[in-house]
């Protein structure tokens, strides 16, 4: 088994603090996408879409989507659990796991692509008055984030799980997007304080 990674990009990111919630290590390949190393024949011949994490099996098999390998790794492992207990708790954890991927983590991403010059070649069209909308729908969904976050310690619920690791990305992501979070919305920089806290922050 090994696992295609690509640094500090977002989706390889959230596998290796998945990971490292769990105690698990499985070997790395790392790929340098500044250099694009992430369209070349080794990982496209795994990949077509070109995209990094990728998880090859002992019997050659790929998986890849950040959250479909955590989910492999999920039930090769249950604890910790990080996709919720029981029908309930499942459900309440791919509610937030979505939302977050959906109104936090995909609009980042989105401002950092069409706006940063850096990502000129990467994303083809690169369409600045799309980042600058997607700048708005993240900031917006942090107010609503932040209202939540004041009922409950974790973004689901009571305890960790996956969402927070997109969260805690989506969060950290923000940086190099040139966003910040209002220093009104005291639930989110709390709790994004607790999650950078964590050790598998670092993974």
């Amino acid at each position: 088994m090994k696992l295609f990674d690509g640094g500090r990009a977002p989706n390889p990111r959230r596998v290796r603090i998945f990971l490292a919630e769990k105690g698990i290590a499985v070997p790395l390949v790392p790929v340098d996408m500044g250099a694009m190393e992430h369209r070349g024949d080794t990982l496209t011949s795994r990949n077509p879409l070109a995209r990094l994490p990728v998880l090859e099996l002992d019997d050659g098999t790929v998986l890849t989507e950040s959250v479909a390998i955590c989910r492999y790794f999920e039930e090769l492992q249950p604890e910790p659990v990080l996709f919720g207990r029981g029908a309930l708790g499942k459900a309440q954890v791919e509610m937030w796991q979505r939302r977050l991927e959906l109104n936090l983590f995909f609009p980042v991403a989105q401002a950092f692509r069409h706006i940063h010059p850096a990502m000129r070649e990467w994303e083809v069209p690169q369409v600045p008055e799309w980042g600058e909308a997607n700048k708005q729908k993240a900031l917006d969904f942090l107010v609503l984030l932040d209202a939540e976050l004041a009922l409950r310690e974790f973004a689901a619920g009571n305890e960790f799980s996956i969402a927070d690791i997109t969260g805690l990305v989506a969060l950290d992501f923000m940086k190099p997007a040139r966003l910040s979070v209002p220093e009104e919305l005291t639930n989110v920089i709390r709790w994004h304080q607790a999650l950078k806290a964590r050790p598998s922050a670092s993974a």
